[in-house]
């Protein structure tokens, strides 16, 4: 029975069948974009598209169709979506649709873990501008919002969000093809976006602050590498990448991702140990305290 457990175990890792991209999206422009007061008697989740968010959207689903059939050279590739329950998520799944045949749309789900920050049900123009102010003050990441959330507890259900994303990897449950390039996109917001590449690649509370948001309909493309790691730096260039906030660093370590193996990344990645530990040599003998 445990060798046939072991079997099945090591069949099944064969077999994982790992996506060509994960595409992060960001919905386009809102109402609230336009006017922050649309929040103080509207409940965000039911905040709209603009006619330019709608537009926006348009436009980006043909840029990713683009981009997954490699401008035409790829035939055989499919989509899974992943998207907020919040109106102007689901509005711009709806526009980015009409640019893929359902024959290429494995399937979509509405997911509540990639929501946007709560901030606290009705939002007082007045007084949310104190408190963003005092935000600012605080820190980004842990200030949590009266009645709402900070970005830590967001960063903990998009955690959770990436453990059911990769049993579904795991198990097969998109039903992926081995023939098929398999795309996933998840329209989201700027801040879950930004928390899932803090949690996928690993950075820190200190990098996530130097992040800037992403635009309306604005996208970050994660493909994978030769070995096995997922990079920005396929389809970005070094000026977008400095631009939404990452370190030459964080930059170098993207562009490692691209040949880079898993197993040698603490080799590789130095500098993440240094921001831990005061190392003053690469010994390896034990330091000892008198």
């Amino acid at each position: 029975m445990e060798e046939n457990n072991h079997k099945n175990n090591h069949q099944s890792c064969k077999t994982r069948l790992l996506p060509k991209r994960i595409i992060l999206v960001r919905h386009g422009e809102s109402e609230g974009n336009l006017d922050t007061s649309a929040c103080s008697t509207t409940p965000d989740y039911k905040i709209s598209l603009t006619e330019e968010g709608r537009a926006q959207a348009c436009l980006a689903g043909s840029h990713l169709r683009d981009l997954v059939s490699s401008h035409g050279h790829c035939p055989d590739w499919r989509v899974y979506f992943y998207v907020s329950p919040y109106e102007r998520t689901r509005s711009t799944l709806r526009e980015i649709g009409k640019s893929f045949s359902k024959k290429r749309v494995i399937g979509v789900r509405e997911e509540c873990r990639i929501r946007e920050q709560d901030f606290g049900n009705f939002q007082v123009e007045e007084r949310m501008k104190i408190i963003k102010e005092t935000r600012e003050r605080f820190g980004r990441f842990f200030y949590r919002f009266p009645e709402g959330e900070s970005a830590a507890d967001v960063f903990d259900r998009v955690s959770s969000f990436l453990e059911s994303l990769w049993r579904d990897i795991d198990l097969n449950r998109l039903h992926s093809d081995s023939s098929q390039d398999l795309n996933l996109i998840i329209i989201s917001h700027g801040l879950a976006s930004r928390v899932f590449l803090m949690k996928w690649f690993k950075w820190t509370v200190e990098q996530f602050e130097r992040l800037n948001n992403l635009g309306n309909c604005e996208i970050r493309v994660m493909e994978l590498g030769h070995g096995g790691e997922y990079s920005l730096a396929i389809n970005h260039s070094d000026e977008e990448l400095l631009e939404w906030g990452l370190s030459p660093e964080m930059i170098k370590d993207q562009k490692w991702r691209i040949d880079g193996n898993k197993a040698d990344w603490n080799d590789h990645c130095t500098w993440y140990l240094r921001s831990f530990f005061d190392y003053e040599s690469d010994s390896e003998d034990d330091v000892e305290r008198s």
